[in-house]
Formats: C-alpha cells, structure tokens, sequence
C-alpha cells in the first residue's frame, strides 16, 4: 500500500494528527497552519489504511465552499468519488437528514427552506395580524430572538410566561411564528438544526442507525460551533470517542452570533479520553507577523496556548501610520496600495480591514477618485438578489401551494391589479379558517364578493401558476425554470427599468437558467430519492443565500469587515481605524469578555497578512456624523516596539468642503515654521515644532506639546501662535 501521496506533505504535527490512532481528538490549529490539509488526509488515512468505508465517513464545515473544497481534495487523493461520503454543513447535513425522515419530525414531505430575508417577511405579516406597530416591534430584531431560541434548543412551547409584558409578548410572538411555519410546511435555518437535534434526540432507533453507521465524525472549526449544533454532535458520538475536531480558541470571533467558546473547552470533559495536538507552523505569514499577533493574543486570559512561527523568514517590519483624521488615513493606504500595484503587484492581493462597515465610504471614494477597481466583500451574492428571489418564489409556489412566503411575494410581482384589501381578505381568510394564503384565496374568488376585476386578476394570478406547473410537467429543470424566467412577467417588468440596471436584472435571470442546467444532483443524491429535481434545487438556493462567504474575488482591491475576512489570507493587508472606542468598540472596553473577542478580531486580522502589514489610526476621525479626538488602540500598544516602524507620508490631505468654507482666510495664508521653535494651540497648549511636511494648503507639522504629547496637525486648521 502506498501511502506516500498521504503523508509526505506533512509536517511532524500535522502527521501526528492525521495519523493517530481512533479516539476523540482536538486539533488545536493556528492561523494558517493547514487545518485542512490535516482534516482531508486523515480522511484519506482513515479510507485507505485503517480500512473505513467512505460510506461510514461524516465530515462537518461551515460553509459549501469549504465542503466543496474537501471533496475535490479527497478525489484527489484517493481517486474515489466523493459523493459517497457525507461532507457538508451543519445546515446542509440537517437538511439531508430532514428530507429522509420528514415524517419523525412531523414535517411534510415537501417543506421548504425559507432563506433570511423569508424568514423576514412572513415576520413581517405576523407583526400585520397580531396587530402589532413594527416600529415597537422591529422585525429583524423579533428574527434575532427567535432564532437565538432556536440555536440553544429553546422551542416556544418549553418557554414559561414572566410577568415582564415585553417578554410575554415576544414569546406570543415566537409561539405564533412557529405555528404559521409548521401550518405551511416552511422551515428556517436555525429550524434545520433544531429539527435535525430533535429527530435524533426523541427517536433512539434513528439516533441509533446513524452512530452505527457513522464510524468517524469529523468537525472543522469547531470554535464556531453553536449550542445546538454541538448538541447534536455530542449525541451522534455519545460513548464512541470517534469525534475530531480542529478548531483555534483564539481565532473565536462570532459569539455575537451565538457561536460558543465554551464548547471547544468543555470537549475535554465531555470526551476524557480525548487528545490534543497543536499545529502552530505557520505557512502563510511572515515572521514578524506572527510575532507581533502571538505578542497581541497572549493578553488573553484562559487560552489553550500555542505560539506561532514559521521557517520563512522575519520579513518587512510592521508599519504604523498615525493619520492626520480619516481622509488622510483613507490617502496613505489608496496611495500605499497603488505603488504596490505600480511594482508588479495585483490588486486582488490587497485588502482593507475595518471593524466597522461605516468606515468603507471614505476608501471607496478614495479608490474612485483614483480609478482604482474596488470590491466591498461579502456584497448581495446571486441567490440574494431580488430579481432571483423573485424567480425562485414562482418555482416553489408551483411545487409547494402552501409556501405563504412565496405567494405574497409574487401575488402582485409584477403587478396584476391585486390591491392591498383584496390579500388583506385572503389573509383575513387564511387566519379564520387556518389555511394556507392559496387555499384562502380559492375561497375569495368562489364566495363571489370581490369586484370583478380584483376576482378576475386573482383568478389569472392562480392560473398563471396552474400552466406554469402543468407546462413543466415534464421539462426538465433548466427548461422549467426558463419557463418560468418568460411567462411570469419578470422579463417585461425589468425591461421598464431605466438604464443598465434592468439589463442586469434580465442578464441574472438569465444566469439563473443556467445555474439550473448546471446544478449537480448527485452532490446529495443519496438522501434524495423521493425528492424532485426542482425541490432539490430550491433547497440549494436556500442554503447558498444563507453562505456567509463572498464569491470569488477579481482583480480588484478587496474591502471588508475584520469578521469577513477570517478564512481569507493577502499579501497585503491594511487594518485601519485602530483607535480606542472604534477597535476595540465602545461597547466592548468595560466588558472583559467582549473585549477577548475584539482581541482575538484583532489577531485574526493581523494573521490574514502574508507579506507586509500596515496598521492606522486617525488622530481625528468624523464616524456617525460625530467629530471625535480618540486615543491609538490599546491593541497597538500590545506589540513590542521591535516589529514596528512608524511611517511618514508626504501627502496631499483632502478636508471636508464645510471645514474649507469655514477656514478660506487659512487656506490662502500658510506659514512655514522653524524646526525648535515654540508655537501655542488653543486645545493642546505650548510646544515645540519637531518637523514639517507638504506645501502650501496641505502643509503639515509635528509639534511636541508639553500636556498632549506629539501631533501632527495642517496648518490650514491649527491656527497656531507664535512664542
């Protein structure tokens, strides 16, 4: 047996893992050190020489591109299809589970995926027949709590009323929400996993079959892992010691989410028999990097522990640049970014990370000033976009006439002449007698009391979907879905928009019919074989709408929040806004268990770095229509001077056209000062000048003050004295 093409590209660590006899086992994997390379060839290690069956392999991860991504190595390891091996995510696996066992958890057969923005409006119709202001009762924050429950395995039932009114009502809520989606056959996301925990967890023979089958369960980023889905897990593997996991404490950045820490902590008691290998070479950053972040994380109190390093040299140090205010931030790093591009570099290689999304106007205006291609990451993706919904509402309405969702999203997309009275009476119809929106709406139009053009459109709008199916019958599913693409009048309705923007709304549902024609059924085929080919694909859509992760990215500079950039890695990264109040956020200073997680941000942003690193801050900053004088980011203070050099830069600063308007005189009188000379500041007090920049408007000092320390201000605005 040759295993050569398995463990030869291991290091030491990695083939200790990979290799290890079956037990419970932790992977504790830094930053870039090959936590996949490790889970797939202990897959493989697994297949070809301890002899399990690829059909008794389950592997877990969070999104479907990593899942993909896991197959297409597998394959190329083994030269097996990996369709024979259950590898997907928890959302996904859940899913699969549902769809061959819909009758224990009392789901009917045809149930449908309801993405978040789904979720959102049948929210939203709730708030309409309870009665209840949505300014008082703000959706999205009614979706946070129901999914929240969801997530510890909380069902609406199992919640004791209290005496506070707002929590009696949210729990009206969450009880009425449950019946709607149960009544319509509609499951969401944190749905899938509670269903999928319930239906091991009340029926042992079905719990039973899966442990059998399931020889080793494997878990990637196990630090992500919520409270229900780590549930699962443990009553999947109870007893068995066949759990590995791989997962870093210090890269646990998603607790706002629900995601728990505690879990890859309690795995040593849950599992006693378990043990913990830590992969700490790193293949992705420089040696200063690392040094720097392993420096910014060991503030942390209770970690596992581990220290990065790598064979690949110290590299560049660090740089720091202290920023006049946020404009000139945003030039130092455009700039920065464009001599990079001017040496050889690629745009795509380059990334702006920031804590938070207000920060990107000022770069994006920045990079379009300068013609600079740009992309804020994790933008609408395909199956989010309104026009595709749109499409996809039509498809599950013909295969689900229960699907409420969908009939009031397309009842008047576009529109038919069905007026706001005329689905409020449906609704009403539906409420009364507990039927499904399509039902209500038979009854409307046979009881004959609506005007004759409102029942005429009503009546077209119920046929158009009754062709639609009959038409499809027997088409296969790109055809249907073109089918649909051309008579639901989609097409016509964004013809009428004005410019490129309706054309680009035809062009996706183009794109749409071609998704169709080349979707893969075989990815899950084996847990399908009572599901049709449109239910199947409509599940798909669900789920890739629910993908965290970005498409791929183009030749552009990449723009994104410190949390969307983990699992991304760039030759060149920019962490910006590093100021107290901003990074770590105001609301995480006084909160010691908040402020580990902007820590561990702040070290998953450092170690995205491959080649250089450049940190800012603003010494002003203009951030929610509020002027601020912050503070450098006491992450900043946690690296040693070593690995650092502060940089300097002779730049153009542009201000905000108010500050101009207010400050002509200035602008047209600078005054050049003496390096030593004493100078007076209406704020900062008396000091002495250090050194001087730029020309004319745009001229810059550096004043040592005697209370305020070192600044650097633009003598257009500091209207200093002379002592």
């Amino acid at each position: 047996m040759d295993i050569t093409k398995i463990i030869d590209p291991l290091n030491d660590s990695q083939r200790l893992a990979v290799t290890a006899p079956s037990q419970a086992m932790l992977v504790l994997a830094g930053a870039g050190s090959g936590k996949t390379r490790v889970l797939v060839h202990r897959i493989a290690w697994q297949i070809q020489v301890e002899g399990v069956s690829a059909h008794s392999i389950l592997a877990v991860t969070f999104t479907n591109k990593a899942a993909k991504e896991m197959r297409g190595r597998i394959e190329d390891l083994l030269g097996i299809p990996a369709h024979t091996l259950w590898i997907g995510t928890f959302h996904g696996l859940a899913h699969r589970l549902l769809r061959r066992h819909a009758k224990q958890v009392k789901l009917p057969e045809t149930f449908q995926v309801m993405d978040s923005g789904d979720q959102l409006r049948v929210i939203k119709r709730l708030l309409t027949t309870l009665n209840l202001d949505d300014a008082k009762w703000p959706p999205r924050q009614l979706q946070w709590y129901i999914n929240a429950q969801k997530d510890e395995g909380i069902r609406a039932r199992y919640m004791a009323a209290t005496d506070d009114m707002y929590q009696r009502q949210m729990l009206a809520i969450y009880r009425a929400y449950e019946a709607f989606c149960d009544r319509s056959g509609l499951v969401d996301f944190a749905e899938l996993l509670l269903r999928a925990h319930e239906l091991f967890r009340e029926n042992p023979d079905v719990l039973e079959f899966y442990r059998q089958r399931f020889r080793q369960v494997h878990v990637d980023e196990f630090q992500d892992t919520n409270t229900i889905q780590y549930a699962w897990l443990r009553l999947l593997t109870d007893g068995k010691d066949n759990l590995f996991v791989v997962g870093d404490d210090d890269q646990s950045i998603y607790g706002w989410r629900g995601a728990k820490i505690e879990n890859i902590y309690s795995f040593q008691r849950h599992y006693p028999n378990h043990q913990i290998i830590k992969l700490e070479q790193n293949y992705r950053s420089t040696g200063n990097i690392l040094k720097a972040a392993n420096q910014v994380i060991s503030m942390n109190d209770g970690r596992m522990g581990k220290e990065l390093w790598t064979d690949s040299g110290d590299g560049d140090l660090i740089s720091l640049y202290a920023a006049f205010n946020e404009q000139d931030e945003a030039y130092f790093v455009v700039e920065r970014i464009r001599a990079w591009v001017n040496e050889g570099g690629a745009r795509s290689d380059a990334a702006i990370l920031y804590r938070s999304n207000a920060q990107s106007r000022q770069f994006e205006e920045k990079l379009m000033a300068t013609g600079t291609p740009y992309r804020v990451y994790g933008g609408l993706r395909f199956f989010e976009r309104a026009e595709i919904k749109n499409a996809l509402a039509y498809l599950r309405l013909m295969s689900n006439r229960n699907d409420d969702a969908s009939f009031e999203r397309v009842i008047n997309t576009p529109t038919r002449g069905i007026g706001a009275k005329t689905l409020e009476d449906i609704r009403k119809i539906a409420r009364e007698q507990s039927i499904s929106l399509w039902a209500a709406a038979i009854v409307l139009i046979n009881q004959g009391d609506l005007p004759g053009r409102a029942s005429n459109a009503l009546t077209g709008f119920l046929n158009l979907i009754k062709r639609l199916t009959e038409q499809s019958e027997d088409m296969e599913l790109y055809e249907k879905v073109k089918l649909v693409v051309e008579k639901s009048g989609l097409v016509e309705l964004y013809k009428k928009e004005k410019m490129e923007k309706g054309e680009e709304k035809i062009e996706n549902l183009e794109e749409l019919v071609n998704a169709a024609r080349l979707f893969d059924f075989t990815q899950d085929q084996e847990s399908e074989e009572n599901l049709s080919e449109l239910d199947m694909f409509l599940a798909h859509a669900a789920l890739e709408a629910g993908e965290m992760q970005g498409d791929d990215i183009d030749d552009c500079v990449q723009l994104m929040t410190l949390h969307s950039a983990k699992g991304l890695e760039f030759k060149l990264v920019f962490l910006v806004g590093m100021e107290e109040g901003l990074f770590p956020s105001q609301q995480s200073v006084d909160d010691a268990g908040r402020l580990e997680e902007e820590r561990r941000l702040c070290y998953v942003g450092m170690t995205r770095a491959m080649l250089q690193l450049h940190l800012t801050y603003a010494e002003s900053r203009r951030l929610y229509g509020r002027e601020s004088y912050p503070r450098p980011s006491r992450f900043l203070r946690e690296i040693p001077g070593q690995y650092i050099q502060e940089v300097r830069m002779r730049a153009t600063v542009s201000h905000p056209i108010t500050a101009v308007k207010t400050k002509t005189s200035s602008l047209q009188v600078t005054s050049t000062y003496k390096l030593g000379q004493r100078v007076g500041h209406s704020k900062f007090g008396e000091g002495v000048v250090l050194q001087m920049e730029g020309e004319g408007a745009h001229e810059r000092v550096q004043i040592n003050f005697k209370q305020a320390g070192v600044k650097w201000l633009m003598l257009a605005y500091a209207q200093l004295k002379t002592l």
